[in-house]
């Protein structure tokens, strides 16, 4: 084969991805534990964010996340059995994408957490994400567990979630690519910025809340306000749409578009679309951010983040310029991030249809990012993300670059096609 239909093969696979992502039709479909939902989970299991490790290879934030999630399932008394637990095998750890997952930050899964089922409905496919803990910065997913962290997740699970998952399917479920369409336009990204997203959601099962309100149920009204006053409630649910969105254009055979972009403790990984499943590993990514007060950084530390699923469908730092109020959370400049949002479509293999930069005179967002033109151009993907401390919890927020590396070893896979069948 010539290099010429080498060229043109991956070219009519490219277009077929794009095209297979940008016809998803994510919709928020129900609300259910994850031991009952996620394929392939078990009770005793715990996932987390990022390629597959073993137990010992976590460490930091992301190792006592792990401990937390035994804790809190009642895999073990103390902190001392759990870690026994995870030596033996006894108590298993997963990877969240190997089971149809995203995880935020450190991203653990137990079985009795409730997590948002939300459907392709084009291809019928699922995506599944947990729910937000809530805007305290010391959180399971940051690292912590304590008795403040444990009653706020049962909350979760015996309040908010039932209430939640009743309206949900009450209204018969809800499109969510309109409603981020609408989001962007209103000043999201749809990862660092999801106030409109959870306000838009909120009117969606209003009507659904109402009626269990006249009813007698119990939480209704508790878990509005909750909604309310949670800008990243909605997180949890566009990182669950990107994942179906991503997911409806891999396994296609010598495409090189992105389908997942995470990060452990240890480094940072890709997903190809023409490697199916494989992961491509790299070092930490490169950060620039802003603190919150009485940090510093030499705090900074990484314990795993799926979110940046978001950004290999063309929201996140790839739609930043929606969203320039980030500057006052993230840092920088309004110049800056428009200019950044620019520079992510000479890496990417089409503009949105769908999702829109109004600043851009409504351009449509860079979407389906691609090996070939990140190695080519030297321009890295951007991601807006919550930056950790080292002693658990949220210390500030900014962007990350991924590290050259992982495409690197993704594009020499590619090049030998019979070694990583799709």
């Amino acid at each position: 084969m010539t290099t010429t239909d080498v060229q043109d093969l991956v070219e009519e696979a490219n277009a077929t991805a794009l095209a297979q992502m940008f016809a998803a039709d994510p919709v928020v479909v129900d609300v259910g534990r994850a031991g009952d939902l996620l394929p392939g989970f078990a009770d005793d299991m715990v996932l987390t964010s990022g390629s597959p490790m073993g137990w010992r290879e976590y460490t930091g934030g992301q190792r006592e996340a792990l401990i937390g999630g035994a804790l809190f399932e009642g895999l073990a008394d103390d902190r001392d059995s759990a870690i026994a637990g995870f030596d033996d095998g006894s108590i298993r750890v997963g990877s969240c994408h190997d089971h149809g997952a995203v995880g935020s930050l450190a991203g653990i899964y137990t079985a009795s957490m409730p997590v948002f089922v939300v459907e392709d409905r084009t291809t019928g496919r699922r995506g599944f994400c947990n729910f937000y803990e809530g805007k305290e910065p010391r959180r399971l997913n940051y690292g912590c567990y304590d008795e403040d962290v444990r009653e706020r997740l049962l909350h979760v699970n015996n309040v908010l979630a039932p209430v939640v998952g009743e309206a949900i399917r009450r209204s018969g479920g809800v499109p969510l690519k309109d409603l981020m369409a609408k989001a962007l336009r209103m000043g999201d990204e749809l990862h660092s910025r999801n106030a409109a997203a959870s306000l838009l959601f909120t009117r969606e099962i209003l009507a659904a809340l109402l009626d269990m309100t006249r009813e007698g149920i119990d939480g209704v009204a508790e878990t509005t306000v909750h909604i309310a006053e949670n800008d990243y409630f909605f997180l949890r649910l566009s990182m669950a749409a990107a994942k179906v969105t991503a997911d409806a254009a891999s396994h296609v055979s010598h495409s090189t578009l992105v389908t997942a972009m995470a990060f452990s403790c240890r480094g940072f990984s890709i997903r190809v679309s023409g490697a199916g499943d494989t992961w491509f590993d790299g070092p930490p990514p490169v950060h620039q951010g802003k603190l919150f007060p009485g940090y510093t950084e030499d705090q900074i530390t990484w314990m795993g983040g799926e979110s940046p699923i978001t950004e290999t469908i063309g929201l996140g730092g790839f739609a930043q310029a929606c969203a320039l109020p980030l500057q006052g959370y993230q840092g920088g400049s309004a110049d800056v991030m428009l200019q950044r949002n620019l520079d992510m479509y000479s890496i990417t293999l089409g503009e949105n249809p769908d999702y829109r930069i109004p600043v851009f005179d409504f351009r449509g967002t860079p979407t389906g990012i691609d090996v070939r033109k990140v190695l080519e151009t030297g321009i890295m993907p951007v991601m807006d993300v919550g930056l950790a401390g080292s002693d658990g919890g949220q210390i500030g927020a900014g962007v990350i670059r991924a590290p050259r590396e992982c495409f690197e070893k993704a594009m020499a896979a590619l090049s030998a096609p019979e070694e990583h069948e799709a």
